[in-house]
Order: C-alpha cells, then sequence, then structure tokens
C-alpha cells in the first residue's frame, strides 16, 4: 500500500495570471504558499484485476476506460496503470472551496501512482504531469499555480512563461517574518462551495478586456515578494485589498453581494485587506487583520466558521508504503 499526502493552498497574489490565455501573451507570476491541510490518496493491489474507486462514490470497473472520474482516468493512463488496484482519497477540506483541492488530488494520485510503480518523481514532474491531465487531457480552464504549489510547498514565487515553462523560486523570508504574518491572516469559509470550471471561464473571457488589471495583479505578486523578503508584513493587507478590487473588476462573478457585504463589515472592524481564494462565488474568504482587531473582525463575521491553519514547508510526499 501507498499512501501520499498532498498539501492545499492559500495564494496572496497574482491569481489570474497563471492562466494559459493571460500567460500565453505576458508573463504572469503569483506569491503562493501551501497550508496544513492534506489531500490524501492510498494505492493498494486489488484481489483480482479490476480497479476499484473509493472517493464521493464508488466505482467497481474492468477497465480504464470505463472510469467515469476524469482524473482518476487520465492519472492512470499516463502512468500506464491498468489492472488491479483499489485507489481511495481523502481530504482535510471539501472541494470546491477554493483551496486548490482538486491539483492537490491530482498531484497527490500521481503521486501515489508513480510509487506503486516504483518510481522516483521530482516535484517539478509531478507539477507538470498534473498540468499535462487538466489543463492538456481535460481541457480544464485552470491555470497551473494550484499544480505546482501542491508539488513543491513552501511559500513560493512562481512565474508562467509563454513557452509553458514554469520558474519556481523560494521565498527567503526569515521565519520571525512569516509568524508575524501567519498572525495577521484569518481564514473564514462562507459556507458555499462552488465549481471553480463556470466562474474561471467568464473569468478568462475578460482578460482581453482588461489588460491594465491584469498586469497590475502581475506586478501585485512583485510587490508581495519584496514586501515578505524585506519583512514589511503590515504592508500585504493594502496588497490584497487592491488584488480584490483588481481581480473583482475583471469578472463580475469573483464575488456577490453577501461577499461583498462581509469583506466590508470585517474592513470597517478592522481589517486591512483580504480576498476571497480560488475562482471566487464562495469557498474561503482570507482576511488579514492586526492581532489586536482580530476579535472584532471575528464578530464581525460571526456566522462563518474560522479555520486555523498553518504554513506548510513540505510539498507532495509519501507518508507510508508497505509490501
Amino acid at each position: 500500500m501507498i499512501i501520499s499526502r498532498t498539501p492545499f493552498r492559500i495564494s496572496l497574489a497574482g491569481g489570474g495570471t497563471d492562466l494559459p490565455a493571460y500567460y500565453r501573451r505576458s508573463p504572469g507570476a503569483v506569491v503562493s504558499t501551501a497550508i496544513d491541510k492534506y489531500m490524501y490518496v492510498t494505492v493498494n493491489k486489488y484481489f483480482d484485476d479490476s480497479i476499484i474507486l473509493k472517493y464521493s462514490r464508488t466505482e467497481l470497473v474492468r477497465s480504464v476506460g470505463a472510469i467515469r472520474h476524469p482524473i482518476l482516468r487520465e492519472c492512470l493512463k499516463l502512468t500506464g496503470l491498468t489492472k488491479g488496484l483499489e485507489i481511495t482519497s481523502m481530504a482535510d477540506v471539501v472541494g470546491g472551496t477554493g483551496l486548490g483541492s482538486s491539483s492537490s488530488f491530482t498531484v497527490g494520485v500521481l503521486h501515489a501512482l508513480h510509487a506503486y510503480k516504483g518510481e522516483y518523481v521530482s516535484a517539478e514532474q509531478l507539477a507538470r504531469e498534473a498540468c499535462e491531465v487538466e489543463l492538456g487531457r481535460l481541457g480544464e480552464p485552470i491555470g497551473k499555480q494550484d499544480q505546482y504549489i501542491a508539488a513543491y510547498g513552501g511559500f513560493r514565487f512562481i512565474e508562467f512563461l509563454g513557452d509553458e515553462s514554469v520558474r519556481v523560486d523560494p521565498l527567503i523570508v526569515p521565519e520571525g517574518t512569516l509568524s508575524r504574518l501567519r498572525e495577521r491572516l484569518l481564514l473564514l469559509y462562507t459556507g458555499v462551495r462552488r465549481r471553480a470550471g463556470p466562474l474561471l471561464r467568464r473569468f478568462r473571457s475578460g482578460l482581453s478586456h482588461k489588460a491594465a488589471a491584469m498586469a497590475r495583479l502581475r506586478d501585485l505578486a512583485e510587490e508581495a515578494r519584496g514586501a515578505l523578503q524585506g519583512g514589511r508584513v503590515d504592508s500585504i493587507g493594502g496588497l490584497l485589498h487592491e488584488a480584490w478590487l483588481a481581480k473583482k473588476s475583471v469578472s463580475s462573478g469573483i464575488s456577490n453581494g453577501t461577499i461583498d457585504s462581509a469583506y466590508r463589515a470585517a474592513r470597517r472592524a478592522g481589517a486591512a485587506g483580504g480576498k476571497i481564494l480560488g475562482a471566487g462565488g464562495g469557498g474561503f474568504l482570507l482576511i488579514f487583520v492586526a492581532p489586536g482587531k482580530r476579535a472584532a473582525v471575528r464578530a464581525a463575521l460571526g456566522g462563518w466558521r474560522e479555520i486555523p491553519f498553518r504554513f506548510e514547508q513540505e510539498g507532495s510526499k509519501i507518508i507510508h508504503v508497505s509490501h
């Protein structure tokens, strides 16, 4: 049996510039970090040549081509495994909430399947293959940041270039700076799950008409990197707020009345900035607020569940192997 553990993520700046529709015209960049919420995938030998898959539903099939789950089907095709497998998955947080769970699932499945075959794979290979599955084979309207941060882990500045190459650089940030940043972030669940695909298609359709806003989003990733490496933690709140306004100007699907009202309430209570994670429309709201004002912001958003988290330095890893 093989068990992989793959982290989810939060993105601080640059989201949207990792979409092919943007970076194929102009380089994109994000600042993103893995967090200590995970996707777990197990791969085990099944007692006959069938394939049994257990996720939110159960499939028992005789061939890879009969698999209904598109990511599992394409991951098996890519790795060449065709029979006698049991694959299960579980996660710390439900999907459709903006933490990159779909790509963490893809990376985790690929990692476990390669390990089952006795193959070592680098973070770069895992991320590249996950992009091949999701963007190439399945044509999902998503970007590339989630696959790379899930594979690499840590705090990263990731650049997306027009030739499809990706540069992944660690942010060299003192531990004290990261601690001060963590003390200023609240992760709150809106209670709404949504499918990212339709929201990202709408966002993508607005890119060509909002070139200035998208360029600003890319620049804000550079500024966030400089602020963190320079120890200017409190400037992150303003950068998040500016990025939130810029991203909302690209597509109306990013937010809604409920989210806007909650965000205004958080700002009135003392928050410096924030954003909806992922494609928008629901999921998690990330708020930047000074420690002395956290209680007031929590009270202002008292109906929303807070999810404690820490930054995760490791990317996808194999945590169990038995024969």
